[in-house]
């Protein structure tokens, strides 16, 4: 395992050099990165002696002649720990800078990111700050919170660094968090479906493909190979993913048929539409002053029919309702023969359709429903995927 450690320009950037030695000790290889600023307080050679490995300090630097130090370290961590993590340092990840070969290679990184904050209380207790946190927490990062006592400027309150042991503990459980689903093939449906009327105009809903995204990274997060069939949207998958693009029930149904042969576990959280027009018409239906009737039919159940397909498979559905209401959402549980279903609220606009943040419901044949609280979509995810695996086991 290689954990790259990043060291910003804090008083307790001397507490890295232990904490790199801890890290070793539990079995990494670790490689230190360190920020103009920390360079004040230590040295480079301190951690290459500690390490063995080559500490970077500048962008350009290529310890390895012809590779990109940035990429490599990026894709070869299996997770990126910023101890300590300075009030610059975290609002520069935060915003998504990449001003310095620290900041770049977490830019780069698919791993998880660990921080560890240590500064003035009252710098911690900011507002910026605090958004900032938010915001890497919404990524899935994890945040060591810092424990109160005396800083180094002499005032009292919460920012003293976390201590070494609850550092590495925490590197540890998300490292053992993303092998929960390792070996697993793990199939999404994302996003609206398009249903023609003619060559312009078509059926279809508001469904961003935001929570599906969030399924795809939490997925990988955990370790699985995931593959997603997507309506159109705008939202970006994860690079890793096997995106298969399509506009119809039709379409996703047959992508799915396909490319599910294999899956572990099934998700679908398209919002397919329930119907299609009974016909399409060619180029574009005329405006006229006369009113018009337009026949439907209905589409295929998706998720439906990939429960009766692939019986080896866990199917979870989602029961998207304008309403907290989970009646509708136990009977399609029954109906399509799930493993569980997950409600959420579309009719709060806090948390309904292409908002970035959502409260999902999950109900299972046993046991009450549990609630996933109001957290952004990612972390949401990450929520179903841990409580989704006491019940998917072989």
């Amino acid at each position: 395992m290689i954990a790259v450690l990043g060291v910003s320009g804090s008083i307790a950037a001397y507490r890295a050099a232990d904490l790199a030695r801890d890290l070793m000790r539990a079995g990494f290889t670790v490689r230190v990165c360190l920020t103009d600023a920390a360079q004040k307080f230590v040295t480079p050679v301190l951690f290459e002696t500690l390490t063995g490995q080559p500490c970077l300090t500048d962008t350009f630097e290529e310890p390895q002649t012809g590779r990109m130090a940035h990429i490599d370290w990026a894709r070869q961590a299996d997770v990126i720990v910023v101890a300590p993590a300075t009030a610059n340092t975290i609002n520069r990840l935060a915003q998504g800078l990449a001003d310095d070969m620290l900041t770049t290679i977490a830019l780069a990184a698919t791993c998880p990111l660990v921080v560890a904050p240590a500064m003035n209380p009252q710098m911690y207790a900011s507002d910026q700050v605090r958004r900032s946190m938010e915001t890497l927490a919404s990524r899935a990062a994890m945040i060591v919170q810092p424990s109160e006592g005396d800083v180094a400027c002499g005032e009292h309150g919460q920012g003293k660094l976390a201590s070494n042991a609850e550092i590495a503990t925490a590197v540890l459980g998300v490292v053992e968090r993303g092998k929960i689903l390792a070996g697993k093939h793990i199939l999404i449906t994302s996003g609206p479906t398009q249903e023609p009327i003619d060559d312009v105009r078509y059926l279809s809903n508001r469904s961003s493909g935001k929570m599906g995204a969030a399924l795809a990274r939490a997925a990988q997060i955990l370790g699985a190979r995931v593959t997603v069939v997507s309506g159109p949207v705008k939202v970006s998958y994860p690079l890793q993913a096997e995106v298969t693009r399509v506009q119809t029930a039709d379409q996703m149904l047959e992508a799915c048929l396909l490319l599910g042969k294999d899956a572990d576990i099934i998700i679908g959280a398209a919002a397919v539409a329930d119907y299609r027009p009974a016909s399409h018409v060619a180029g574009k239906l005329r405006r006229s002053s006369e009113p018009i009737s337009l026949e439907l039919v209905p589409n295929p159940d998706v998720i439906a029919s990939l429960s009766e397909a692939f019986p080896a498979a866990a199917v979870i559905g989602f029961a998207a309702e304008p309403n907290p209401e989970l009646e509708v959402a136990r009977a399609k549980l029954v109906r399509k023969g799930l493993v569980a279903i997950v409600a959420n609220d579309v009719g709060n606009t806090a948390i309904g359709f292409d908002s970035d943040q959502n409260e999902l419901i999950l109900v299972t044949k046993v046991g009450e429903p549990i609630s996933s609280g109001v957290q952004s979509k990612l972390s949401c995810a990450l929520w179903l995927f841990e409580r989704l695996v006491p019940l998917t086991a072989d």
